[in-house]
């Protein structure tokens, strides 16, 4: 289930939650065994072994959560980009341990609950006994959004996220009764190249080329440089690139040479977030910082997102 961007909604229909900035994790027990997923399929179990506990929930559930690195009570994106991309040992988590944030269940017992309302479904998530958990916590529902937008604001947050209390679960879609506002203004783009660093190893990647699917293919939404400078960010772009370069370039349109000069082109298969400062008239990306490499998002979901 996705969240639509949009403006906040009003009403006792409506609850509210903090829009978490990690990664979106689907935690599924099956016989007593634990499978950490994306949603994209893709199987992190030992990215975060911190979350085995899960597995002494139920032996079978279905959970639907964000798993989180806090800074003083507020997630840090950028901390958790190692743990997005590979294993890691039990000492290291536990030296800096992720928290999953469980928002929604979707199956308990053998059960399915896709069509149980929302706030059934929340008293089924509350039922369940997660306190001897440390790394587990359920997000906490609202009901004043106003006041939860403007306390995220004041803490530096990325938003929050409304749902109306009736509303069924609907796998991989994206729909009106759960509705995204966010302060920061960030979109997820598709790497179709990289150019390396004018200075220092040409093996550096210096500047992103970033495109957004259209309807006549990848559309160059601009480059990014800045963010990109730190040893993990270069170690993980590096391995992700290296799998997936390409002979010419994926974009639809010919690039001005200011943007493809020395360029490495690659199937636009990697997915990456990017804050900035709005659109330019020609369909560019204003001032674009780099966020983080978005593993738990699927290519074909990417698209414009104009709500700001």
């Amino acid at each position: 289930m996705l969240a639509t961007p949009g403006g906040l909604p009003t009403g006792p229909e409506w609850v509210y939650e903090v829009k978490w900035d990690g990664m979106r994790v689907l935690a599924e027990v099956t016989d007593g065994v634990l499978r950490l997923s994306t949603r994209t399929g893709q199987d992190i179990t030992a990215n975060f072994p911190e979350f085995a506990g899960i597995a002494e929930i139920a032996p079978d559930v279905l959970l639907d959560g964000e798993a989180v690195l806090l800074d003083d009570g507020v997630p840090s994106f950028a901390a958790l980009a190692d743990r997005m991309h590979g294993p890691v040992t039990a000492a290291r988590a536990a030296a800096r341990p992720a928290t999953l944030m469980v928002f929604d269940i979707m199956r308990l017992y053998g059960v399915p609950l896709l069509d149980r309302p929302l706030d059934e479904r929340r008293a089924t998530l509350e039922r369940l006994d997660i306190d001897p958990l440390p790394t587990v916590e359920l997000s906490p529902l609202y009901t004043d959004g106003g006041a939860l937008f403007e306390a995220t604001g004041r803490r530096g947050m990325e938003g929050v996220v409304a749902k109306l209390r009736d509303s069924p679960y609907r796998p991989g879609r994206r729909g009106p009764s759960w509705v995204k506002v966010t302060h920061r203004h960030t979109q997820t783009c598709l790497v179709g190249g990289w150019r390396p660093e004018r200075t220092g190893r040409a093996s550096r990647i210096g500047a992103l080329l970033l495109g957004i699917p259209g309807a006549d293919g990848l559309e160059f939404a601009g480059r990014v440089g800045a963010g990109l400078a730190g040893a993990p960010v270069q170690r993980v772009l590096t391995d992700l690139l290296g799998d997936v370069t390409a002979e010419v370039s994926p974009f639809s349109e010919r690039l001005l040479r200011v943007d493809s000069a020395g360029a490495r082109w690659c199937d636009p298969v990697v997915a990456v977030e990017v804050a900035h400062l709005g659109w330019t008239a020609a369909g560019r990306l204003r001032q674009p910082v780099f966020r983080g490499v978005r593993a738990d998002v699927h290519p074909e979901e990417i698209r414009r997102e104009d709500q700001l």
